[in-house]
């Protein structure tokens, strides 16, 4: 497996420059696909525009000076993907990783109790010895409950102090979803109802967006509030 990565062989979820040089930098192996990540070096070289090359990048990474999720990360080509949090602390600055309408990942400033949590999709679960349930979580997380209330496709609020459980937002009927894959990803809608196939074909979910119906497969259906979304959504630009 090759340690590089070209511009113009990089996933389109990367909001990078193709032609300006031939190579980028390329994602480690961590909690996200290579193809839904955006290496922390091009966040701190490329989006937030800290440094004008890979070795201040390096540098600057490298110091502990950019928060994931809370901790500090120092690895240049450490994964981040979606709903994760990045924060700077000598700037008083954070943003969230969201998906734009055209599939591209991007950062959407947040400000206040909105640097402290993030929102993280139920993918599967797991029974533990003591009839314990373990959450196994979209991005690579692993969270331990004592009581099995959680369900495959629910949302979890989850804390970065102290790794606890804040809300949940299920997936059912008028539940606020964003949509993460197909044609209308990056789209946020509420859950009209979710049709349980007894078959190898995907479930599906209906959804209403301003007076839109439309349907989608369950696996790119992200729980993010109840009545409104609980999160910073990216501001739309007019054309």
């Amino acid at each position: 497996m090759s340690k590089h990565l070209k511009r113009l062989a990089a996933p389109r979820s990367l909001s990078i420059k193709r032609k300006i040089a031939k190579w980028t930098i390329k994602p480690s192996p961590g909690p996200h696909p290579a193809d839904r990540c955006i290496p922390l070096g091009i966040i701190v070289r490329d989006m937030l525009s800290l440094c004008d090359n890979r070795k201040e990048a390096k540098k600057i990474i490298g110091s502990g000076e950019i928060l994931v999720d809370g901790k500090p990360r120092k690895d240049l080509k450490f994964p981040c993907g979606l709903m994760d949090v990045i924060s700077i602390p000598k700037l008083d600055k954070s943003y969230r990783i969201l998906f734009d309408k055209k599939g591209r990942l991007i950062l959407v400033p947040i400000e206040g109790d909105e640097e402290n949590w993030k929102l993280c999709l139920i993918k599967n679960k797991t029974t533990l010895k003591g009839n314990r349930r373990q959450l196994n979580l979209h991005d690579g997380r692993n969270i331990i409950v004592e009581e099995d209330k959680f369900k495959t496709g629910d949302t979890i609020k989850l804390s970065f102090r102290d790794n606890k459980i804040i809300d949940v937002y299920p997936m059912e009927k008028g539940t606020t979803a964003l949509i993460t894959g197909g044609s209308h990803i990056g789209e946020v809608a509420k859950i009209e109802s979710i049709e349980i196939r007894r078959s190898f074909q995907p479930n599906m979910v209906t959804l209403m967006r301003e007076d839109k119906k439309f349907s989608t497969i369950k696996d790119y259906v992200f729980p993010i509030g109840r009545d409104a979304p609980a999160i910073t959504l990216p501001e739309v630009k007019a054309v």
